[in-house]
């Protein structure tokens, strides 16, 4: 029987070495390659395609949501399998959205992990049970699933306020994404326009509420406490 391989995506060195001791001795699953951050599984995941991909959501460079919905403008054969630890239901929703065919919590047990695997390479949707009650509960409180400020950025604009929080400057931004520093300034501005940001210290914040970045990734310098 062919393996499924998975190609996981953490930037936890620790976490990843947790996943592959855990599946290590599963017979069905081969992990056939690693990426720390979403770039690099964006990267990855078009030289390998892999039939799944293990993905986090705050990674650096490029998060979750965004190396997705890339990697599935692709190759939209490959499954994505959220495995994060957040449950709110604006997160799974958006996870969703952006094409992803499962979402695990890391506290789930090894089975789960091992079965929604099997489900989303068979071309099933797996979501784990707290996370389906979360959707559940958001359409019983008659909450409506609408285009949010965040998603109504470009792809370009998300990038850059991605790299802004993670405390790139708009010159060390020009470079990683082969623009000018003109045409970064230009996708800031409007960012900032949209989301009604005003300064550095407010990019942070929002990228933190929206899980873009971790609390514990930005120095503490940098929101002025």
């Amino acid at each position: 029987m062919k393996k499924t391989s998975v190609l996981l995506c953490d930037d936890h060195t620790l976490f990843r070495e947790g996943i592959k001791a855990i599946l290590r001795d599963e017979p069905s699953i081969e992990i056939i390659a690693e990426a720390e951050d979403g770039r690099n599984a964006v990267t990855k995941a078009q030289q390998l395609n892999p039939d799944v991909v293990l993905m986090d959501i705050s990674m650096p460079d490029l998060n979750g949501f965004e190396a997705t919905a890339r990697i599935l403008q692709t190759n939209p054969k490959i499954r994505i399998l959220i495995l994060t630890m957040y449950e709110e239901e604006e997160v799974i929703t958006r996870c969703l959205t952006a094409g992803a065919s499962g979402y695990v919590l890391k506290d789930a047990p090894r089975a789960d992990l091992i079965h929604a695997i099997d489900v989303v390479r068979r071309g099933g949707q797996y979501i784990s049970s707290r996370a389906l009650k979360k959707i559940v509960k958001l359409h019983v409180d008659g909450a409506k699933i609408g285009a949010t400020d965040y998603e109504r950025l470009s792809s370009r604009e998300r990038e850059v306020l991605k790299l802004l929080a993670d405390g790139l400057t708009l010159k060390d931004i020009a470079t990683r994404l082969v623009l000018s520093v003109k045409t970064v300034e230009t996708h800031k501005t409007n960012m900032m326009r949209k989301l009604d940001l005003h300064d550095r210290t407010e990019v942070i914040k929002y990228a933190i509420q929206r899980k873009l970045i971790r609390v514990s990734s930005v120095n503490a310098e940098m929101l002025n406490v």
